[in-house]
């Protein structure tokens, strides 16, 4: 599949970045075109690999290159105002050569989780493609400025895109380890996970052919009818033999026995199917309920199994209670694991929304007693100081 990917703000900036590593590192083909949006110029100069003429520094006037501080509020008015900027360098896309566009935005801060769905808006009025949303949530120690920005941007962010993908730094912070570090891999799951699921069906010449194709209709088919959608993801390593052929745990190594040999790789990818689903998803939830599912198997041709994956794919119906389940492999020949990705759309039993939309809301009203008290005690000191002061005539 190919995208149009922006990243709007800090944290959606940084991923476009990786995502373009990892197109560079694998010969994915996803990134059709990069641009990354900021108030922040130090973030923009920051990144490494989108291209100098499409950073944009938008809010100059206001803001002059510092960022919004986390004010979501001015973040969208930024957008809004410079919406024409950021036009700009999304006119040298060649839009008729992809598949959709993807905004990329951490929902906690200012810049991307104000501006993001105000861009989103702008392209769906605009562009008849697709434009989809990854949103990542902040962990529950950034703090409740944070933690409101992101509920307020969720909501809306989720009504202006064709589908919302999220990312939740909760489930995936270690207690212990440094901001940075933390968000650096961060970052590398966010892109392994989805770089598998965008990069199914994009075959160069030359290529290895998938037996089942998964192709980007499958993927735009899949997120249609909108909501929020969470990945799934597990893998096992494919190991090198001494002789310089392919021995895989996956497979089983039998060399005698074609029959059991199919039978264990078809175990191997049911099993991997179940750990993705059932495992640690991007956003956690229940998989029971969710509209509709694809699951992408991909690895070296010789240790995926069409058997396998349509048994996967049954099994993924049956738990979700969803007719619309697709399934396919995506070959990939030099790789070193077998990798299940599931996508899962429109899911409804989301147990970190509700708390965040919860946390959101006791936030607003501390939030809104703080501004009564602050004006009481403004109020009353001026009162007090009028008793104090002689009068001038």
């Amino acid at each position: 599949m190919k995208l149009a990917m922006i990243g709007f703000g800090q944290a959606g900036g940084k991923i476009v970045d990786k995502f373009l590593e990892y197109d560079e590192r694998t010969n994915s083909g996803i990134v059709r075109s990069a641009v990354a949006v900021n108030t922040a110029k130090a973030d923009l100069l920051g990144l490494e690999r989108v291209p100098q003429e499409n950073r944009v520094l938008i809010g100059q006037a206001r803001v002059k290159g510092h960022g919004v501080g986390a004010d979501n509020e001015l973040g969208a008015e930024i957008a809004e105002e410079d919406i024409d900027e950021i036009q700009g360098a999304i006119d040298n896309i060649p839009v008729h050569e992809v598949d959709a566009f993807l905004i990329i935005a951490g929902l906690g801060g200012g810049t991307g989780s104000g501006g993001s769905p105000v861009l989103a808006k702008h392209l769906k009025r605009i562009y008849t493609e697709p434009v989809y949303g990854i949103g990542v949530l902040p962990g529950s120690d950034e703090g409740g400025i944070y933690t409101l920005n992101a509920a307020r941007s969720f909501q809306t962010f989720v009504r202006e895109v064709d589908n919302l993908l999220v990312f939740d730094n909760d489930a995936w912070r270690k207690s212990g380890e440094s901001m940075e570090g933390g968000y650096e891999k961060i970052n590398e799951e966010i892109v392994k996970r989805f770089g598998i699921l965008f990069g199914a069906g994009e075959v160069e010449q030359g290529g290895e052919v998938a037996e089942s194709v998964v192709d980007s209709s499958e993927i735009i088919n899949t997120l249609a009818g909108g909501g929020v959608s969470t990945v799934g993801y597990a893998a096992e390593e494919v190991q090198q033999q001494k002789s310089g052929g392919l021995l895989s745990r996956f497979k089983g190594g039998n060399d005698h026995d074609d029959g059991i040999d199919a039978a264990n790789t078809t175990n191997r990818i049911t099993s991997l199917v179940r750990k993705a689903a059932l495992g640690r998803l991007t956003l956690p939830c229940e998989i029971d309920g969710a509209e509709r599912a694809l699951l992408v198997m991909s690895g070296p041709p010789e240790h995926l199994n069409r058997k396998g994956i349509e048994r996967g794919r049954k099994w993924l119906e049956e738990q979700t209670g969803s007719m619309e389940v697709r399934g396919g492999d995506y070959p990939v020949s030099d790789s070193g694991y077998v990798a299940s990705v599931i996508l899962l759309s429109g899911v409804h039993n989301v147990p970190r929304i509700k708390e965040l939309q919860q946390v959101a809301i006791e936030a607003q009203d501390n939030i809104d007693e703080i501004r009564d008290e602050s004006k009481a005690n403004l109020e009353e000191l001026v009162e007090d100081d009028d008793d104090e002061l002689d009068p001038l005539f």
